[in-house]
Order: structure tokens, then sequence, then C-alpha cells
């Protein structure tokens, strides 16, 4: 054999003795799947929602839910715990359901009666003093109403008309007078009534108020009446007007209109509600002929009717008339320091019915260093002897005509 074709031969054989280069070629079968994976495939595809629940379910992440019958022992086992619970709770008895309501109906409103009485104005009104009267039968308030401009705003001012005076003047004094039988009574005194001021001399006796305050105004109405004052109450012209809309005003029925720019007031002849403002220009109002005489005339009958809507069951079943009423009377009301709440209420409950309302008889007008007065005669003595002792008033020194009220 020739060389060279040995050569070929012996190459041949050792190619063909080499194994071949291996190639990429990946398995087309599936990988094996353990079997509690196909269990688990198997049971899902046997519990395969329908489409809708498929479309509801698509995107989010599977729920581990219970089984039927797990679920059924969950929630049995919450009510045995819910009623284990349940056990262990003290049961509402008759009694407890009684003091529930004891503190409901009881407890919180005597609760509130202290916080409202702690939130009232008091001043030492009724200070002792040597020769003060001794106690007389019956129960006697000191009721002033001023007509003090300090707690006002300029828009207030304008809007009430009450000017820019400065100081305080009693615009109204009246006196209270419960007696130990029969008729409340509601008495007027003249501010111009002319009479002996301790430590001043002879004046009008508003012009104890304005020199002394409360103390000088009380210590002189006891000298002049004999009667020991046991209550002191004092409202201002906002406080007046602050009151009346707290209620949602008060009715009044006048026998004739009413202008007055100096007071703001223009009424109607007629009956009709009056708000706060047009309710402080009746009560402030001299335009009449006898000027303060039938002026007073108009507060006392005003008065009656205040005192009848605030405590009418409208108000006080109503929270949104008792809760402003109650703030607006804390809010302008000045009491005496040994008054509370509850006097105010007793009160008001005594002179919302039948009461006798009535000015202290005087002597007529006379001039005086003060000006234009009012004097004191006997029938001003007379009067005040019958409240000493308790007993009625004859017709003849009661006067209740004249102003706009009907």
């Amino acid at each position: 054999m020739p060389r060279g074709r040995a050569q070929a031969g012996a190459a041949g054989v050792a190619v063909a003795d080499r194994p071949a280069p291996r190639r990429y070629a990946p398995r087309q079968d599936p990988e094996k799947v353990p079997a509690d994976q196909r269990r688990a495939a198997a049971d899902r595809a046997t519990r395969r929602p329908g489409p809708a629940a498929d479309r509801r379910t698509s995107g989010r992440p599977p729920r581990n839910r219970p089984s039927g019958r797990s679920a059924k022992a969950a929630a049995s086992s919450a009510r045995g715990k819910g009623r284990a619970i349940a056990k262990k709770l003290p049961r509402l008895r008759p009694l407890h359901w009684f003091l529930v309501a004891l503190l409901v109906l009881v407890v919180m409103p005597i609760g509130m009666l202290f916080y409202y009485d702690a939130q009232l104005h008091r001043v030492d009104a009724l200070k002792a003093y040597s020769g003060r009267p001794a106690g007389t039968p019956g129960t006697t308030w000191l009721i002033v109403g001023t007509d003090s401009r300090a707690d006002l705003s300029q828009d207030q001012k304008d809007r009430l008309a009450t000017g820019d005076t400065d100081g305080t003047r009693t615009d109204t004094i009246m006196l209270a007078h419960l007696p130990p039988s029969g008729k409340a009574m509601l008495i007027s005194v003249p501010r111009d009534l002319y009479v002996s001021i301790p430590g001043m001399g002879q004046h009008k006796i508003n012009a104890a108020y304005n020199d002394g305050g409360p103390a000088l105004l009380a210590q002189t109405v006891e000298q002049l009446s004999g009667l020991r004052i046991d209550h002191y109450a004092e409202i201002g012209f906002g406080g007046f007007d602050a009151l009346v809309d707290a209620v949602g005003g008060v009715e009044m029925c006048l026998d004739r209109p009413l202008r007055d720019p100096k007071a703001g007031l223009r009424l109607k002849a007629g009956c009709q509600q009056l708000d706060g403002a047009q309710a402080l220009g009746l009560v402030r109002t001299r335009a009449f002929p006898n000027a303060d005489l039938e002026r007073v005339v108009n507060q006392r009958k005003f008065m009656t009717a205040l005192m009848s809507r605030a405590l009418s069951p409208s108000v006080l079943l109503n929270p949104f008339r008792l809760f402003p009423l109650l703030n607006g009377a804390t809010g302008a009301l000045t009491v005496g320091e040994n008054d509370h709440l509850w006097h105010l209420a007793w009160l008001g409950l005594s002179l919302r019915g039948d009461t006798v309302t009535t000015t202290v008889p005087t002597g007529g007008p006379v001039t005086t260093d003060d000006g234009s007065s009012l004097a004191t005669d006997q029938s001003t003595t007379d009067f005040f002897d019958y409240l000493r002792r308790g007993e009625p008033l004859p017709d003849e020194l009661l006067n209740d005509d004249g102003g706009a009220v009907s």
C-alpha cells in the first residue's frame, strides 16, 4: 500500500474513533411535578369557579379560605366565646335600671343646676348696718334694671339706641313681695321719688345707686319701706336684650302704636312678638303724658309676661331654648352673695301667675334741688305699713293704670 494512503487510512481511523462534539438540544418533555403539587392542582380543577368568579378574582392573590366544615366550626367557636363573655358580665337587674334612670333624671339636672349657679355674677348688696329692719313677714326681692352700657359694643349701642352716656343709674326699681299668704306682689318704686339717702341727704332715689351702688340703694329702700330685703337681682341693657332673645321673644298686646326715637321704638298696635331690642325699647320709653309713672306699668306687665314665657313647657322642655335661657340668665343677671339659681326659679314661679301689680303711692310732683321729683306722703307710709304687717293692701292704695300694654 502506498505510503500516502496508509497515512490517510490511519488518519481516518483516528477520526472515526474520536467522539462527536456535544450540541445544545433541550428536552421537550415536561419536568416531573411532585405528587403533592399534582394533587393540589387536581383539587383546584374540580372546584374551578365560573367565568364571573374568574373575572372577579383575576389578578388577585389566592385566599386561604377555610372549608365549609371548618367555617362552621369557627363560627360555633366564636358564638361559644361570646356566650362565655356574656356570662361573665354582670346583668342589669331592675334595681340597676332604676339607678341608671335616677342618674339621668335627677343627678344630671342637679349637677347642671349647680354648674349654672356658679356662673352667676354676685355682689355684696345686702350688707349689715346699724338700724337695719328685722325680718318681716314673707319674702322681699329688690329688682333693679340699670342703664349700664359697659358691656355693649358700639354696634350694640346703635342697634339698641342706648346712647353713649357714661356711668350706671337705676332705670327700674321694683320690689317683688311674696307675702306669707295671698297673691305675690310686683311693686314699682318711681325713680324720681324724693327720699332720704344715708350719707347723702334728700335726693331722688335713683341717685343712691349712682353714688353708692347696690348696697346703698338696698339700704335706702329698706329705710324707706321698713321691709327687710331678702334677695337682690340686677340686669343691664345688654343682658335684658339677650335674655328676651334667649326665650324666643315675648308676646305683648298694645292698645296703641308706640313711636319713640330716643328708645329706638317703633311698634304697631295689637298683639305681636317682641324681640330683645323691641322689648328693651318698650320698657325704656317714657313717651307718655305721665312719663315714668306710665312706663313702670309697662315694665311690670312685661316682666310677668317674660316670667310666664321663660317657665313655659315650650322653653323648659326644649333644649334649644332651655340652654340659651340658662346661659342668658347667668350671663345677664347679678345677684346677692347668698342668692342662687333656685331662688330665681322660685321668684319666676311666684310671679308668673295671678300677681298684684302696683306702684308705690306718692304725694305728687314737687320741685326740688334735683329738679322735678315725686314727694312721699301718708299714703306712702300706709302702703308699707300693710306690707310690714303681712296684711292685704286696700284697693285705694293700689294703682295699675296707664301704660300702653293691654
